[in-house]
């Protein structure tokens, strides 16, 4: 079967504090085999790359102004993986909402029609081909797969100051990406969020994830074992506690 991957960095880190996007940043004691730093999306992107069997077309979704745009993308990633991903490696202007931005990246990923696709978080350089592994085989056996973690914390949702449910922790889990689909299913899920979206005039759902929307549409999501190490770059402390 063949497999995909679209790489969301479409955001704009305004919880990093400004200056250099996060998926653009250096990651802090990571160099390639040239010794040359690695960033965030290049360290997503040199693990796509390197999986086998080959994982392509890879999308990378870049937000659409000028700066940190397909020109910003392009050098965070850097030449020598440029050159290494000719012909797998392509970029599309993302959205408004996560949920565009993986829609525009799907709609062109349509030319190719692979069997699966994986949509993983820009802001996760801390991913390791066998959790793309673990996810592409349960997504072969049941649809739908995604990566999750156990709380260590005990979870309520509040009203106001106050608590109004006390959850089981163990019926709660942390999600990650990558989250793997079947192509088609995943594409026509997205496409049904889309036209809700357009219907609810004047508001727009904001999808937390792929998850999400294919269990709206398209149907039950299939749990794996997330990685403690697949952790997401949220505030600008997240880096310089980089392994």
């Amino acid at each position: 079967m063949t497999a995909a991957a679209v790489i969301v960095a479409a955001g704009a880190s305004s919880r990093m504090g400004g200056g250099i996007k996060k998926e653009y940043r250096r990651l802090p004691g990571a160099f390639d085999s040239e010794g040359a730093p690695v960033t965030v999306l290049g360290a997503i992107v040199e693990t796509f790359l390197a999986f086998q069997p080959e994982i392509a077309p890879i999308i990378v979704a870049h937000p659409l102004n000028a700066h940190n745009g397909e020109t910003g993308a392009r050098a965070a990633i850097g030449s020598r993986l440029a050159c290494a991903g000719q012909g797998r490696l392509f970029f599309v202007p993302g959205g408004a909402t996560r949920q565009k931005s993986v829609w525009r990246a799907l709609r062109l990923l349509s030319s190719w029609q692979p069997d699966i696709v994986l949509v993983h978080d820009g802001a996760r350089p801390w991913l390791n081909a066998a959790l793309i592994e673990k996810v592409l085989n349960a997504v072969k056996l049941h649809g739908a797969a995604l990566p999750v973690l156990p709380l260590t914390e005990t979870p309520k949702t509040i009203s106001g100051s106050f608590v109004s449910e006390h959850l089981k922790r163990e019926s709660v889990v942390l999600a990650q990406t990558p989250q793997g689909f079947f192509f088609n299913a995943l594409l026509s899920a997205h496409e049904k969020a889309a036209i809700q979206n357009e219907a609810e005039t004047g508001r727009c759902r904001e999808w937390t994830d792929d998850a999400e929307i294919y269990g709206a549409f398209s149907g039950q999501v299939a749990c794996v074992e997330g990685d403690f190490m697949n952790r997401k770059i949220t505030f600008a402390n997240d880096l310089p506690s980089a392994p």
